[in-house]
């Protein structure tokens, strides 16, 4: 698919730095807007539209957030090649829909090192589900958006002004790449960390 209409986004970041501002774009632009925990009340606090994640998959946020977005309802609405005729009759069969633009970044691990917490409370700031959405929608950016960083926000906003909300597949492909480099600068961050 050469342009991808957004229609739907998930949003949840640690920093949040002009997520107000482009998610209040993104609703201007009549796209539905998923979210999870301080993301959510963030933007309801503003009085933007957003559903939340435990809305989507049928069950609350369990382990003090540990589990909140690995759910079949979220990573199939981000991995479903909308140009297989089977994996879009999947979702249909399952009643599950598919997500457009993925908007993430982690947990602040490196802040954590940097405040020497114990072991124990570092371990708590190493984001799980951010990476494997990252990762999903990186790895599927045929057929969706992924925006890993608040410094992306103006380009995507253009990007949808200039092509009717809509986005190429070249400016997907250079996003896709960015979220990778973020995942891995993530881990190498982690592993250096925990090597004795």
């Amino acid at each position: 698919m050469e342009l991808l209409p957004i229609r739907r986004a998930i949003l949840s970041v640690t920093d949040k730095t002009g997520l107000e501002e482009f998610a209040a774009f993104l609703v201007s632009r009549n796209v539905e807007l998923v979210s999870t925990g301080g993301t959510q009340k963030m933007l309801e606090k503003a009085g933007i539209p957003v559903t939340a994640v435990s809305d989507v998959t049928g069950f609350p946020e369990i382990l003090g957030g540990r589990v909140k977005t690995l759910h079949p309802n979220i990573h199939a609405g981000i991995l479903a090649n909308k140009d297989k005729e089977d994996h879009m009759k999947t979702l249909e069969e399952r009643s599950i829909r598919p997500f457009d633009l993925v908007c993430v970044n982690l947990y602040d691990f490196a802040g954590a090192v940097e405040r020497n917490l114990s072991l124990e409370q570092a371990v708590e700031e190493i984001d799980i589900g951010g990476p494997c959405m990252l990762r999903a929608a990186a790895k599927n950016f045929h057929s969706v958006l992924v925006v890993p960083s608040p410094e992306w926000y103006p380009a995507v906003e253009q990007e949808l002004r200039t092509n009717d909300t809509k986005v190429s597949l070249e400016f997907r492909q250079k996003l896709a790449s960015r979220a990778f480099d973020a995942t891995s600068r993530y881990d190498a961050l982690i592993t250096s960390y925990l090597r004795p």
